[in-house]
């Protein structure tokens, strides 16, 4: 987005290229009569795009979009992006109709589904294909029938192929039976997406055959010249060497940024200026969304603090921020009290520092506040890879070069297939006995590194966050406002790796693939606790189906509970799964194409 500057009093100033492509998006979604709604209020008349009630009917199908100047298919529903907005209410029997309609020939194939992220529900209404069901094929109506146990902010998608991406998603709103317990005077839905004009299985195919294709951002000479200068050579040589040994880079931060994507919020590009309604003095909630493919968030809304007051549709204590990163399937409820201008910008940008997408709190229509530039790009550290202390990566964020403060050349650890298959895993770093890994990763092809000394990092906003003059969310300051719901203590600890091959991007858990393994077995009623181990690069968002996910603090105690785990790289984080739900659930990192690329499991609870 180099070419898009900051113009007097700190506006925007699009490229030509940028602002042809903001007309066309306008243009074609008024000619096909998808304009987005200026707001998705919740409380309000003129909102066309929300569905409410029990009964609830939704065809699939394909529909022409245009985001960037070329028309495209995409996957719809009810012929719009997102999907309609769906209001349920706790405690009511629901009763939807989902008909595939999508045309034969499709790109997007014949098969279908709605999956209903973080719903509490019979396996047969969960909606994977070929766990849950068989799918919904080309002219058939599959009924999803079942009782709504909770309430929130959550959001709904496909789980076939790559349909997600092409833009079958929709956010969930479930009213609740008892009063909520805070207060508010308007109700927005902020969902954040990425969207790609390629073929979502051909840009699958390009990750395979190259994962850096986005990675414009490489260190050079000159970036080598000035770490020298600030750092030292024998330093600066060092931190390259082991970059290099693990045929990686610092800036790798993910795989598909802004040079692929363009950010939609609700449905409509920056350019298209999604606008929600307030009056001075009024507290506004606002429900965040990523419904995004691969695309992690850091949102501030500049002059104004934001308090967040749900999780993945779970209330929290109270806490006030300037930004918080939202991963990907995660959800935040946060309330705003706008006042003292006419015009606040909401604010999105990707965590590589990319490309972003903006919207608007405004008095009125038409209006637009300044945009703020993006963040000068971070870089990643040993530190952020479980390979040394935090400390190591503090002088990293402003994309300098790294912080070399001590000697991290024995803490880097490329996989053991890299090391003439010496486990590395019961090596000593400073008296602190290292992290241990499964068997299944020795000598493995697939996987190309292993964290040394991973930490739970519940109080790390996140690499590109810290010390950013912001006050910033992270999940040590996340409470439920209940207690552990279940009470009893695991009765034993199931330990998964996350693991990968960045060049071959090949993803998997324990350095196996989901075709590979057998399901992971629960038995019904028991109390577990899962523990993860990030030994990726990567940052991975992780989702159980079906269960609850209790993430527990660093001394083990009931923290937040959450239906997706956000795992940064070198992290280790525990929570506990009451198995209450018989069947088969998946199990599976929510970035789209690291999932389709292996990183899944088959969770199957059995009395």
């Amino acid at each position: 987005m180099s070419s898009d500057l900051i113009g007097p009093g700190g506006l925007r100033t699009l490229s030509r290229r940028r602002f042809v492509q903001g007309l066309a998006a306008g243009g074609a979604a008024a000619a096909l009569g998808l304009w987005p709604k200026n707001s998705w209020a919740l409380k309000g008349a003129g909102n066309n795009n929300a569905l409410s009630g029990t009964e609830f009917d939704l065809t699939i199908g394909e529909t022409p979009m245009n985001f960037t100047g070329r028309t495209r298919p995409a996957i719809t529903v009810n012929g719009s992006i997102p999907a309609p907005l769906l209001r349920w209410r706790e405690g009511t029997t629901v009763n939807l109709r989902v008909s595939n309609a999508l045309p034969a020939g499709s790109i997007h194939g014949h098969e279908t589904s709605i999956h209903w992220h973080g719903i509490l529900l019979p396996a047969n209404m969960d909606g994977v294909p070929g766990l849950s069901f068989s799918g919904i094929h080309r002219g058939e109506t599959y009924p999803y029938r079942f009782t709504v146990q909770q309430a929130g902010t959550y959001w709904y998608h496909s789980h076939s192929s790559f349909q997600e991406q092409a833009g079958l998603y929709g956010p969930l709103i479930i009213d609740p039976i008892e009063p909520e317990p805070f207060a508010f005077d308007r109700d927005y839905v902020v969902m954040l997406t990425d969207w790609t004009d390629l073929d979502p299985a051909a840009l699958f195919s390009r990750l395979k055959k190259m994962s850096s294709y986005d990675n414009y951002n490489k260190r050079t000479a000159g970036d080598f010249i000035s770490d020298v200068q600030r750092l030292g050579l024998a330093a600066t040589v060092n931190d390259r060497k082991m970059w290099g040994e693990m045929r990686m880079t610092p800036t790798d931060l993910s795989d598909v940024d802004a040079h692929t994507y363009t950010y939609l919020m609700n449905g409509t590009t920056a350019l298209g200026n999604w606008t929600g309604l307030f009056r001075s003095g009024e507290k506004v909630r606002l429900r965040f969304i990523n419904g995004s493919a691969m695309t992690y968030f850091d949102v501030r809304i500049p002059g104004l603090k934001m308090t967040v007051v749900a999780a993945d549709g779970q209330y929290v204590h109270p806490v006030t921020v300037d930004e918080f990163r939202i991963a990907v399937a995660e959800t935040f409820d946060v309330i705003v009290e706008p006042s003292g201008q006419d015009a606040f910008t909401v604010f999105a940008q990707d965590m590589g520092r990319t490309g972003y997408v903006s919207g608007t709190l405004a008095v009125r229509d038409g209006l637009r506040a300044p945009i703020p530039a993006i963040d000068p790009r971070p870089l990643l550290t040993m530190a952020d890879m479980g390979h040394g202390g935090m400390g190591a990566s503090k002088g990293m964020e402003g994309g300098c070069g790294a912080s070399m403060g001590h000697d991290m050349s024995s803490m880097a650890a490329p996989s053991s297939a890299e090391h003439n298959g010496h486990d590395m895993a019961g090596m000593d770093n400073g008296g602190a006995a290292m992290q241990t890994h499964p068997q299944s990763e020795t000598g493995n092809p697939l996987v190309d590194m292993q964290t040394m000394a991973p930490v739970p990092k519940l109080d790390d906003p996140g690499i590109g966050l810290r010390d950013n003059g912001r006050k910033v969310l992270s999940y040590s300051m996340l409470k439920s406002t209940f207690e552990d719901p279940d009470g009893r203590d695991p009765g034993r600890d199931v330990e998964l790796h996350l693991t990968g091959h960045m060049e071959k991007f090949a993803w998997g858990f324990n350095g196996q693939k989901f075709s590979e393994v057998e399901p992971l077995r629960l038995n019904y009623g028991e109390r577990l606790r899962i523990v993860l181990v990030n030994d990726t690069m990567m940052t991975h968002p992780i989702h159980l189906h079906g269960m609850w996910s209790d993430l527990e603090d660093e001394q083990g105690n009931f923290l937040v509970r959450k239906h997706t785990i956000d795992m940064p790289p070198g992290s280790k984080r525990s929570y506990r799964v009451r198995a209450d739900a018989l069947g088969s659930w998946a199990y599976h990192c929510h970035l789209l194409y690291h999932m389709e690329a292996g990183m899944m499991r088959t969770v199957r609870v059995e009395e």
